[in-house]
């Protein structure tokens, strides 16, 4: 009984913590579908707005704050500049760009909507994801594909992409 009431209180804890940068993991979830019918790769990259914020703040304006009505329309430009420069695609072997299509704020993350146009018969697909890594040494990006049926996850730490 008394393991089963710490498992609970495990489990409760992080509803009582502060929601600041100083949670203990820093993640973020990047998903790739390919859409045979709009022939593209559509793509939705999440990130927690405290540690995109934080970023942020720390690469380019110390005074950006994410999530406002009052939000500078510079911010977008800062987050598609720094997507492009740490989230890479090629398709069949081939460099590929992505459009950033837009942004919007759910609860705690950042939904960021991205598309490379113009992609058909797809074999493979590389894709090279580094986001918050400069900022966050415990940082972990899972990328999930979904194409040509199938669907994988994969995982990055920056202790992998160091050892490269």
């Amino acid at each position: 009984m008394k393991s089963f009431s710490l498992f609970i209180a495990f489990l409760i804890l992080p509803f009582f913590t502060s929601t600041t940068n100083n949670h203990e993991y820093y993640v973020s979830v990047t998903q790739v579908e390919y859409s045979k019918k709009a022939q593209s790769l559509q793509i939705i990259s999440q990130i927690f707005i405290n540690d995109f914020e934080t970023l942020l703040r720390k690469r380019y304006d110390e005074n950006i704050t994410l999530d406002t009505e009052q939000e500078d329309e510079v911010v977008e430009t800062y987050m598609k500049r720094y997507l492009a420069d740490k989230l890479k695609f090629s398709v069949n072997g081939s460099p590929v760009s992505f459009k950033f299509i837009g942004k919007e704020y759910k609860e705690d993350i950042t939904y960021c909507y991205l598309e490379v146009e113009n992609v058909s018969n797809i074999k493979y697909i590389g894709v090279t994801n580094q986001l918050l890594f400069d900022v966050f040494a415990d940082q972990q990006n899972i990328l999930r594909l979904k194409l040509l049926g199938k669907i994988r996850a994969f995982y990055w730490f920056l202790r992998m992409i160091r050892a490269c």
